[in-house]
């Protein structure tokens, strides 16, 4: 087993954590606990924690990082899928099965972006339901209404300018 990284970046929505092994992100999510381990960077994790910040400050929409997250085929097509939906945008759970050639695994999308273990960055917050309304969050709803504002504010204000 390969070693874990980890670093820690506070947010306007709490306190994100960034795991890793030596080559790539396996794991992003937010701990609510305060309670972690004691933990080393490596520079994958410096590397997340920067594009994070970025992403928070409106800077960054697009990041590039190496990333490996577990999980079966079916969860790693839907994964994928994810990363297509760019920033600010929504998709329905129905189009991301289309998407992934499953029509009729709508349920089962919806499952694997619950698995998603690499939030923010594989976009899982970006797909609602299909009458506009938000759905499950492995965060909470009350931040991924926070991370589509924000999205959206970024995208404002960029007009404006």
């Amino acid at each position: 087993m390969k070693p874990v990284f980890e670093s820690l970046l506070p947010t306007p929505i709490g306190t994100v954590r960034i795991q890793a092994n030596e080559d790539a992100i396996t794991r992003i999510d937010f701990i609510d606990d305060g309670k972690h381990s004691a933990f080393a960077e490596n520079d994958v994790t410096l590397q997340a924690r920067a594009q994070l910040k970025n992403y928070f400050e409106g800077t960054r929409q697009v990041f590039d990082l190496p990333l490996a997250p577990q999980g079966t085929e079916f969860q790693q097509a839907c994964w994928q899928a994810l990363i297509k939906i760019p920033y600010g945008e929504t998709r329905y759970y129905a189009e991301q099965a289309q998407l992934i050639q499953r029509p009729s695994a709508v349920r089962a999308v919806g499952a694997a972006n619950g698995a998603n273990p690499i939030s923010i960055v594989v976009p899982c917050h970006r797909v609602i339901g299909k009458n506009g309304q938000l759905t499950g969050y492995a965060g909470g709803l009350e931040r991924k209404t926070w991370l589509l504002a924000h999205e959206q504010d970024a995208i404002t204000d960029r007009v404006r300018r």
